[in-house]
């Protein structure tokens, strides 16, 4: 072999030795900078993308985990420091950013139909709805979730509880955000948290901890979708009887209800049944098992009514149907059919018709059909984030500590403190696993004094957990977002109470 020869095969030995000895690590603190163009309503908006990772420190000062992030700024933007940005969270909790980033709010959108079903072949589109226009977006993924990872230390573990539960990832998000906004000159923004599902709770609590812990005072939260444990998970009248409206809105789209009923349109509908739930359902739960036979029957036959399964089956589960067992029942007579946990609108096949529950989410493998393969080109192809870190689309974050929640009155004390802070609900109506009604409900019962009521709103949708999927209300949902950012970013306006 003549010399020259010998030493290229050395040094490509060498080269390959050290990327198969090399452990699969994620960079600490990285970044990666591309251009782009989208059109949004018409406009051509040519934007800057940073994608990288940013540090959790620990009280010593050394990092104990690395935060992935995609950063969207406009270009061409006088003022810049004063533009609005959005912070997005999605929830789980142990989800990644990757569903509101790659199909609600960002420049690029997932390819799928107008109904938001998976399409081959897989990828991604402009979003002509994207708010970018108005607003800077952040979408941030917590500890395990996207490719973020913990950091051990000297060849020891980090303590999980440091991360994974309510009131620890309050407290390391906060401190990272503080750190991100310093580190992009952001302090002058008029700043927004956007958070889905569990995400609702994340960003409830992060609207204190940021205001009181790092004096960083926001413009906005958004709800969308949210999870509210302190009713979900308990056994008060409320978590029993607030999932009728969705039945109805569910059973309404399957065609499932009385002629009467279904010949309405669903925003006629849903008052009725909202007030039948208030009125005469919870009152008629509370007397439990005392109640008189002649109201039970009659309260059983209204929900049959309302919901699409048979009085029979409501007076068995003594007036509270639990959500798992509307899936498996609406449809086991017309079709066989089992129906979607966080969109309704999606149907499953069961290995039997009978039971109470169905045997995977339909809506959930649907969507992972898509977002998977799309959000792992995204990063590579178009973004050039190069890694084998395997992207996270749901990550070990178990055991999650969910004592001391007191994430929904943390958002109406930082109201209260804050004249310029709003909320916006966003839901929508065939949501079984966050129903609609329940984001009624907590927007209701957070402020018992109705002193914040003007800043608190609440938007519906014919879709899912997800509602941004279905592009009618892809293009309302980020209407909705760029009315309120809008609205709530003014300048000149005094932050006082008169």
């Amino acid at each position: 072999m003549h010399l020259k020869s010998l030493l290229t095969f050395t040094i490509i030995l060498f080269v390959l030795q050290q990327a198969f000895s090399q452990q699969r690590t994620i960079p600490v603190d990285t970044t990666i900078f591309t251009q782009d163009r989208v059109t949004v309503n018409g406009i051509l908006i040519n934007y800057n993308v940073t994608t990288g990772t940013q540090p959790v420190w620990d009280e010593a000062g050394k990092p104990i985990a690395s935060l992935h992030y995609t950063y969207y700024t406009r270009n061409n933007v006088q003022n810049k420091e004063h533009r609005p940005l959005v912070i997005s969270f999605n929830g789980g909790p142990g989800s990644a950013s990757v569903w509101m980033h790659l199909a609600y709010t960002g420049p690029r959108i997932l390819n799928i139909d107008d109904e938001g079903y998976p399409l081959q072949p897989y990828g991604f589109k402009d979003n002509p709805y994207s708010i970018l226009d108005v607003a800077d977006i952040v979408y941030v993924n917590p500890v395990n979730t996207g490719y973020s990872r913990m950091i051990p230390a000297d060849g020891e573990g980090v303590d999980r509880k440091k991360f994974f539960g309510i009131n620890a990832d309050i407290t390391y998000l906060a401190e990272w955000l503080n750190t991100f906004v310093t580190r992009n000159n952001r302090w002058l923004s008029p700043k927004y948290l956007i958070g889905e599902s569990y995400g609702g709770v994340r960003v409830a609590g992060l609207s204190l901890a940021l205001q009181n812990r790092h004096w960083m005072y926001l413009n906005g939260v958004i709800m969308v979708s949210p999870a509210d444990y302190k009713i979900v998970r308990s056994d008060n009248l409320e978590s029993q009887a607030l999932s009728l409206p969705y039945f109805a809105a569910t059973a309404w789209y399957h065609k499932q209800l009385a002629p009467a009923l279904q010949q309405k349109d669903l925003y006629d509908i849903l008052p009725e049944v909202e007030d039948f739930t208030i009125n005469q359902l919870m009152p008629a739960i509370a007397k439990g098992g005392f109640i008189e036979e002649t109201e039970r029957k009659a309260i059983a036959q209204k929900m049959a009514t309302y919901s699409g399964l048979t009085e029979k089956e409501i007076l068995q589960h003594n007036l509270v149907v639990p959500t798992s067992y509307f899936w498996k029942a609406l449809l086991r007579d017309e079709t066989g059919n089992t129906i979607g946990r966080l969109d309704s609108r999606y149907l499953g096949i069961d290995k039997m018709e009978a039971g109470t529950s169905p045997d995977y989410s339909a809506e959930l493998t649907s969507w992972l059909h898509s977002f998977t393969p799309a959000i792992n080109h995204y990063f590579q192809n178009d973004l050039g984030f190069k890694t084998d870190i395997k992207y996270n689309m749901f990550g070990n974050v178990r055991p999650w500590d969910m004592e001391n929640d007191n994430t929904r009155d943390d958002l109406r004390q930082a109201m209260a403190q804050n004249p310029y802070l709003n909320v916006l609900f966003q839901s929508g109506y065939y949501d079984g696993a966050t129903t609609y009604f329940h984001a009624k409900y907590t927007m209701w019962q957070m402020d018992p004094s109705g002193k914040l009521k003007d800043r608190l709103d609440f938007k519906g949708y014919r879709s899912g957990h997800m509602m941004y999927l279905r592009r009618e209300d892809l293009k309302k949902s980020n209407e909705d977002l760029r009315d309120f950012i809008l609205k709530t970013s003014k300048k000149g306006v005094v932050a006082k109470y008169e």
